[in-house]
């Protein structure tokens, strides 16, 4: 398959997607897909097979990532098993950048996403959505046996990037960098580390100018940070023109923290007709892809009424972006 180019609508997918489950991506009329490999899939041959399945549906994978792999608290956290969990990482590029899949993924979240809890909310509709108090998440206890500063997360990010950096650039892969959800200074003794556009900045400095560093552009976490987090629209537009947004996650919640909720696209507090066309009109040429999608109740069409309920929204939604027209 050639690499596509241009904005498009993406769909995250897992390496145990049914061929039923790729022929819905398809009637969506979706091309591109990011995906998720599982534990026991992240060996050559099993990315391999999943790889031309895809392609047999017409379906571009163009970034990937294993949680395990780049959730690892060791390396995150400095702990014991960093070089091997770093040796990992990259033996998983290579197996990737000859699927022909050029961006990996990391997130310095050794705790995972954090929430409340899913349920029906104020703003959900009475889909099932995520739910974040931070309030309530600041009394967790410490995951890690101690509290971890954010100059020690810097150091455990230069220690990673040195060891990564030069694999990528042997191989041609870039690095999408996810933020922090929710972007607070510290949960359960550990400080983000990516929790503002200016944490991004640092990020990619640190790097040393190597294109490798690049964004995964999380709008939700952006907005769920409000004005801490930075001018979502003037990020855009920096970040695109430096070539450093590699993907994009699209998703409005209800308000920025302590409190918020994830909600249907039209739904939140942003106008994300605004934000698609900052990225239409700073020449973004990328995956976009619909993020945490508010779930159906089963009698309502589940999982798969949401999804296309949002791409179809999102579709409408990125057609009327680039043309400058308003829904």
């Amino acid at each position: 398959m050639t690499c596509q180019t241009g904005i498009r609508v993406q769909q995250l997918v897992t390496s145990d997607y049914t061929d039923e489950q790729l022929l819905f991506l398809k009637q969506m009329g979706i091309d591109d897909v990011c995906v998720l490999f599982k534990d026991h899939h992240t060996d050559y041959d099993s990315v391999m097979r999943f790889v031309d399945r895809l392609h047999r549906f017409d379906l571009h994978p163009s970034d990937g990532g294993n949680r395990t792999i780049y959730k690892n608290p060791a390396i995150h956290l400095g702990l014991p098993g960093r070089d091997e969990g770093i040796d990992a990482y990259n033996a998983f590029s290579r197996i990737l950048a000859k699927a022909g899949i050029l961006v990996n993924y990391m997130t310095w979240e050794p705790n995972g996403v954090l929430q409340t809890r899913y349920g029906v909310g104020a703003h959900t509709r009475g889909a099932i959505g995520r739910i974040v108090d931070v309030d309530q998440l600041k009394t967790l206890p410490y995951s890690h046996g101690r509290s971890y500063s954010k100059e020690e997360m810097w150091q455990n990010y230069q220690y990673f990037i040195e060891r990564v950096i030069p694999v990528c650039e042997e191989l041609g892969m870039k690095i999408a960098i996810h933020p922090n959800d929710p972007p607070v200074p510290e949960l359960c003794g550990i400080s983000n580390l990516i929790i503002s556009s200016d944490d991004y900045r640092k990020a990619i400095a640190l790097a040393d100018g190597s294109p490798v560093i690049g964004i995964k552009m999380c709008i939700g976490c952006w907005l769920e940070g409000g004005t801490h987090f930075g001018d979502v629209l003037k990020d855009i537009d920096e970040f695109v023109k430096a070539g450093r947004v590699l993907s994009v996650h699209f998703r409005n919640v209800s308000s920025p923290v302590p409190k918020f909720e994830e909600t249907l696209i039209e739904d939140g507090y942003m106008d994300m007709y605004q934000v698609l066309r900052q990225f239409v009109k700073s020449g973004y040429q990328g995956p976009v892809s619909v993020d945490h999608v508010p779930e159906y109740v089963a009698s309502c069409g589940g999982k798969n009424a949401s999804l296309a309920y949002s791409n179809g929204y999102l579709k409408a939604l990125l057609s009327c972006a680039l043309r400058g027209d308003r829904l």
